[in-house]
């Protein structure tokens, strides 16, 4: 780490406003020394004027994919542990989020120990994992196509409606739901 990053600095991208402030207070009062961001263009200026050891990125800032930042946070603060933050989470968008340079990737709702043993957890995990071998139910592999083909689709919602021969408006109400657990 570099020596000009005080090595509690840390970033958290969030759009909601109660569980960012939450998170915050609770993260300071922990010796951190917290900047917050709660969109995508206050988070690059804030990446770009503030040195980091540490960032909590929220997948869905106000409708966009904050995968983007990933990469903009690895140039700028190349030792900086990234944790990707989402309601929707899903094995296609953790794989994103990985090869684009996050440390780690954890589904809400998540208390702070979790977010920050998610965040400084320094294993990597693999295909081998118990957790990666068990068979999903069938509306969860729907639910993971979806976000995969959502994904290849830049997030264009009637592409990916019209891959996965599917209405759009169908596609919407899929989408509004909360991922299917295992």
């Amino acid at each position: 780490m570099s020596k000009d990053i005080n090595a509690k600095s840390l970033l958290i991208i969030e759009d909601d406003q109660v569980f960012a402030s939450v998170s915050s207070r609770a993260l300071s009062r922990r010796g951190y020394e917290v900047a917050l961001a709660t969109d995508i263009v206050s988070a690059r200026e804030m990446i770009n004027s503030h040195p980091i050891a540490y960032a909590i990125v929220d997948l869905n800032l106000a409708g966009h994919s904050a995968l983007e930042l990933i990469p903009v946070l690895r140039a700028r603060n190349p030792a900086a542990r990234i944790l990707m933050l989402t309601g929707y989470a899903s094995i296609a968008t953790a794989v994103e989020a990985i090869k684009l340079g996050a440390d780690n990737y954890l589904a809400k709702p998540a208390d702070i120990d979790e977010i920050l043993a998610a965040l400084e957890d320094n294993t990597h995990h693999d295909e081998h994992d118990p957790e990666f071998q068990e068979p999903m139910s069938v509306r969860r592999l729907e639910w993971e196509h979806i976000q995969k083909v959502l994904l290849e689709n830049d997030g264009n919602i009637s592409e990916t409606a019209r891959q996965l021969k599917m209405h759009r408006r169908t596609l919407q109400r899929k989408l509004q739901k909360k991922p299917v657990a295992g």
